[in-house]
């Protein structure tokens, strides 16, 4: 859980001075310096340079950015440039190119388009790794090693076939074990053979796609072994640089909440974790937040960093908005108060050609140190630098937990049934945001963490139960925590085979409901619910999925108005022993203020609701630093500023500025307050 060591929060990103003369470098460097920037991340595409032959190396073209980094003050983190083949490699063994989901060998072009159980792959992009840290250890610019660059995409061909049927070996046994947890005697599948099984792709088990399956099991178990299979490329090259380089800090930069692979099965293999934070510019800033947050509970909390994110604009959707003055700033400072120790951009200069030529960067084409972007980069560098160390290190005090799993989400997204519309990481991301907007600090984690911390633990969409994880949510409740899950969870067990007992399964008995029947109605159709009693009501509406919910021991909190289950409950609280613990159950895909009535009144009654809940466009987040400083960020995610009053006694950090708790003040638009908070006045 090793972070590299920063006298402040790393501030730059990724640049590319190999595709530029010396003259050009010369003035980017320039740049830097009025930018304030102190860290490149360089070679992320570099094996063609630094490899032009399978028998040549030339690592002289890594030694001069090294040296010019550190010459201008800088440090370097040091990518091992493998994320894309050199054309030479596709050619000699075009083995090593992707076969497709629908069985198309490819030739060699674009990136992410090597074959992860390729040993020749593996065998020249570790011995790469292995050159690099070999030449580049111990200089005196190198901060931290980064491995490939965004894994991701699968691949369908024989080898990985032959790999697919290792790995099944390793994870069931025998065949027997296989055949009952892939449920194969449906559809007269029963294997008697290991070589019988093929991955299931579209000229095997799936039809209309990725998502279209007629094993859940089969194909839930390839997404397994890819993830598995991309890691054993990702610790290849780690063992391969930790032969020459024992110590520097080494990772790779994840997409947040990324389908394709299960991050929790890398985290123990990375020293840090970081990641490329592209939220859509419309979507709210919860998505981006959501993001952090998991990726600061891939290391149990440990800060992480923001290894790229856009100064301006993206370039790879089909409509790429600019961020509006003010949302730069305010979107790395969101960063940092979830837990960021770096904010670091793609791109430094941008490229003159090719398909990121658009992508926003804090250097256009016309090297000008005079646009608006260059001025908020420079601006927010400063700030950064003045602040100092501060933030470094930092942790989050969160009592409240989300639960995240990627094995519930392909489980989910699998499914024939009950509902194709309903998608995972939106109702996630639901409850996510209702948390925040009621302003708790939360952790976002696997459903294999120490929940003993957690006073609430928010478990949506929980597909699959595995392990003893139904016993640990009912010790939460049994210390008098809170437990709250929803519909289509407790479904199925870790080879998404139904349970045979009452829906939800292993929850059934913390939730206190049984379900017998579901409904599933298209996207347009809404059922209204009712939320609570006398004064303290809401009626908000419902879609997607129903479930008809028989209480057993739990009392109705919401219940539906429609259709012929209209007055059963739709949102259940179930007692749990003598020490005031809950279990709600959501059983309906409620509208956002729905959610958010339910998930406020979870937490308030472990007083978790934060002192400006009660306005929609401030985000709230604490950290607390090594030394025991308590931290306080206020976010303005509005364009007009918001009055409030203040909690607590407070210096701003950015400012100088004191505020007395009970003292009246204004967040600016887009504001940002970062807040040292003074201890009470007993």
């Amino acid at each position: 859980m090793t972070t590299p060591e920063t006298g402040r929060i790393a501030y730059g990103g990724d640049y590319n001075p190999e595709q530029w003369p010396d003259s050009v470098q010369d003035e980017d460097h320039r740049l830097f310096d009025r930018a304030r920037i102190d860290t490149l991340t360089v070679g992320v595409f570099s094996w063609a340079l630094t490899q032009p032959a399978e028998d040549t190396y030339d690592i002289t073209v890594l030694d001069r950015i090294l040296d010019r980094a550190a010459a201008e003050g800088r440090q370097v983190c040091l990518a091992t440039g493998t994320a894309a083949l050199p054309p030479w490699l596709a050619r000699a063994h075009p083995e090593v190119n992707r076969t497709d989901f629908e069985g198309r060998r490819h030739r060699y072009g674009q990136r992410h388009n090597f074959c992860p159980s390729s040993p020749v792959y593996r065998r020249l992009a570790a011995a790469l790794a292995g050159r690099i840290a070999e030449r580049c250890a111990g200089h005196p610019a190198l901060l931290a090693w980064h491995i490939n660059n965004e894994y991701g995409g699968a691949c369908y061909c024989e080898r990985c076939a032959a790999a697919f049927r290792d790995w099944l070996r390793g994870r069931h046994g025998t065949l027997d074990a296989l055949n009952d947890a892939w449920c194969t005697t449906f559809w007269s599948h029963r294997f008697t053979d290991w070589d019988e099984i093929e991955p299931p792709s579209a000229l095997t088990e799936h039809w209309r796609g990725p998502d279209h399956t007629a094993f859940q099991s089969i194909t839930l178990d390839y997404h397994r072994f890819t993830t598995d299979a991309l890691l054993g490329c990702f610790r290849a090259e780690k063992e391969a640089i930790r032969r020459h380089d024992p110590h520097t800090p080494v990772t790779t930069n994840f997409m947040g909440a990324y389908r394709p692979l299960d991050y929790h099965r890398w985290a123990p293999h990375l020293d840090f974790a970081s990641w490329d934070s592209y939220p859509p510019l419309d979507a709210p800033p919860t998505r981006a937040a959501l993001g952090h947050d998991l990726m600061r509970g891939l290391k149990d909390g440990a800060p992480f960093w923001l290894m790229e994110q856009t100064p301006s604009t993206t370039a790879c959707r089909e409509v790429n908005p600019l961020r509006r003055p003010g949302e730069l700033r305010l979107a790395t400072w969101q960063a940092v108060a979830h837990g960021a120790d770096a904010a670091l951009y793609f791109q430094m200069r941008a490229s003159r050609g090719a398909c990121e030529k658009y992508h926003g960067a804090v250097i256009g084409h016309a090297g000008r140190d005079d646009t608006r972007v260059f001025r908020e980069v420079a601006s927010l560098g400063r700030e950064l630098a003045e602040l100092g160390p501060v933030t470094l290190g930092a942790r989050t005090p969160a009592r409240t937990a989300l639960l995240f799993d990627w094995d519930s989400w392909w489980a989910l997204e699998l499914s024939d049934g009950p509902s194709r519309l309903v998608r995972y990481q939106d109702v996630v991301h639901t409850y996510y945001r209702a948390a925040r907007a009621a302003g708790a600090d939360v952790d976002v984690v696997a459903v294999t963490a120490d929940l003993t911390p957690y006073d609430v633990v928010l478990a949506p969409v929980l597909h699959l139960v595995k392990g003893d994880l139904a016993t640990r949510l009912e010790a939460v409740a049994a210390r008098g925590g809170t437990v709250l899950t929803t519909f289509l969870s407790g479904r199925a067990d870790t080879h998404d085979n139904a349970f045979l007992t009452d829906v939800p399964g292993p929850l059934a008995g913390l939730m206190g409901v049984r379900v017998d029947e579901w409904d599933s109605r298209p996207a347009d159709t809404v059922n209204p619910v009712v939320l609570g009693t006398g004064d303290d009501t809401l009626r908000t509406e419902a879609r997607l999925v129903f479930e008809i919910v028989l209480p057993r021991g739990a009392e109705p909190v919401g219940t539906y108005q429609e259709d012929f289950y209209a007055g059963t409950p739709a949102v259940t609280r179930h007692p749990v022993g003598a020490s005031g613990g809950e279990g709600w159950y959501v059983a309906t895909a409620l509208d956002q203020p729905g959610v958010d009535w339910v998930v406020r009144r979870v937490l308030a009654r472990h007083g978790l609701v934060g002192p400006y809940a009660g306005h929609p466009s401030v985000e709230t987040a604490a950290r607390t630093a090594p030394d025991g400083t308590r931290l306080f960020f206020l976010l303005n995610h509005a364009a007009d500023p918001v009055p409030l009053t203040a909690h607590a006694t407070a210096v701003d950090l950015l400012t100088g500025e004191r505020t007395e708790r009970g003292e009246a003040f204004a967040l600016d638009p887009r504001g940002v307050r970062v807040l040292r908070l003074e201890p009470a006045v007993e």
